[in-house]
């Protein structure tokens, strides 16, 4: 089996290297937009699985893997920040908090296809604005949705609480790419 990772993410990378799978970075392009009416906890499955539609047809013996994690607060999908008023704006409604990260995985062979989500509670503690500056200056969270890494200092400083995995909120769901896998193997 040749697994092939269609992320950009640093972060996935050294989480599935440190799975110990061995796998080839890959690149997809897709329109990551999704359906208005689509109920937040499928949004993140499906641009998963749109990503994986995006690729190359597979090869026998390729398994590609593709991810997208969204955070949501009441309801309410916060992407990506755009700048950095963006960014301060989101961490000011993560604030004391608690907010939904999902994150959607999908693997995908010539033959099969698994689209799986997995979601964690998080809860912040109060963000002052000069904690929020300090963080967005020296930790630069622009490709991070809802503008935080829970691996970083606002995730060691300001989280209260988590419910779920650790590294779903990371972006990668390891324990269910885990078993995914070896279900495949």
């Amino acid at each position: 089996m040749k697994l092939l990772l269609a992320s950009n993410s640093p972060r996935r990378k050294e989480l599935l290297k440190n799975l110990g799978i061995d796998f080839e970075i890959v690149a997809v392009n897709c329109d990551e937009s999704y359906p208005e009416q689509l109920p937040t906890v499928e949004i993140a499955g499906y641009l998963s699985q749109l990503k994986a539609d995006a690729f190359r047809p597979l090869q026998k013996g390729e398994v590609l893997l593709t991810a997208d994690t969204i955070v949501v607060l009441n309801n309410e999908v916060l992407g990506k920040p755009k700048d950095l008023a963006d960014a301060k704006k989101m961490l000011a409604c993560l604030s004391g908090k608690t907010h939904q990260v999902y994150t959607g995985i999908t693997l995908k062979t010539m033959d099969k296809t698994i689209t799986a989500t997995d979601v964690a509670n998080v809860e912040f503690d109060v963000i002052t604005d000069s904690e929020s500056d300090y963080y967005i200056e020296n930790y630069r969270p622009f490709d991070k949705a809802g503008s935080y890494g829970i691996q970083e200092w606002l995730g060691m400083a300001k989280i209260k609480k988590i419910e779920g995995s650790f590294y779903t909120i990371m972006g990668l769901p390891t324990h269910l790419v885990y078993s995914l896998i070896k279900d495949l193997e």
